[in-house]
């Protein structure tokens, strides 16, 4: 694996599944809502093998029938389900760290998540790492769209060229959206898809957090 590091000035980061180790709670609150349901449960093999955007095809891979009832049903039952428990899921080893470390690097540092955007804010404030970012952009709605429209806002507020700035995320969905916006990108393999469908599209993936902090030193 190779990146332009010497030229990396900016970082954009995913916040679920990349910086937020939330995929244990995911899986719980999904599992409510299938055994409400008379669904098979997922267990976190199957979770990170069938786990999509847009979210609407991951819930139609885990069971649900949308002939049956409205997608907006179960993902709002989700939506409830997932910020309660949102306290109990913590930040990955080494993330503060990174983070850091990138600050002392002079790199500057933005969020871009299909997580609500106030809810976003308050999950960065609760895990004492909002101050690290100069921008933080989420969704305006619960139901985790594509990140590349709001990518494109951001891009703006950034200033620097894509070849200068590196996504940091956890699906293939991070990758098409840094494709989209020409940026370079680099995956996670310890998020919400697991590495061998992460490969099967880019050699742009690293085991740990902390590979990630080894690639820019």
């Amino acid at each position: 694996m190779q990146l332009i590091t010497n030229k990396i000035k900016a970082i954009i980061w995913d916040w679920n599944g990349t910086l937020l180790n939330d995929v244990d709670i995911c899986i719980s609150c999904m599992n409510v809502l299938l055994s409400k349901r008379g669904i098979k449960i997922i267990d976190r093999k199957r979770y990170i093998e069938i786990f999509t955007f847009p979210v609407k095809n991951y819930y139609e891979n885990a069971g649900f029938d949308f002939s049956k009832e409205d997608f907006e049903v179960p993902a709002m039952e989700f939506i409830k389900l997932y910020h309660d428990s949102l306290p109990l899921a913590k930040l990955h080893p080494c993330a503060n760290d990174v983070l850091e470390q990138f600050k002392t690097m002079g790199l500057k540092q933005f969020v871009l998540s299909a997580m609500e955007h106030t809810s976003l804010l308050k999950s960065l404030k609760d895990n004492g790492i909002y101050n690290y970012f100069e921008h933080i952009n989420g969704i305006d709605n619960h139901y985790a769209h594509s990140k590349l429209e709001i990518g494109k806002e951001l891009i703006k507020k950034i200033g620097f060229a894509p070849y200068e700035i590196l996504l940091i995320g956890d699906t293939l969905h991070d990758k098409d959206v840094a494709e989209g916006l020409g940026v370079n990108f680099v995956l996670v393999a310890k998020g919400h898809q697991s590495k061998e469908r992460l490969l099967k599209e880019t050699p742009l993936v690293v085991d740990e957090l902390i590979k990630v902090k080894e690639l820019l030193s």
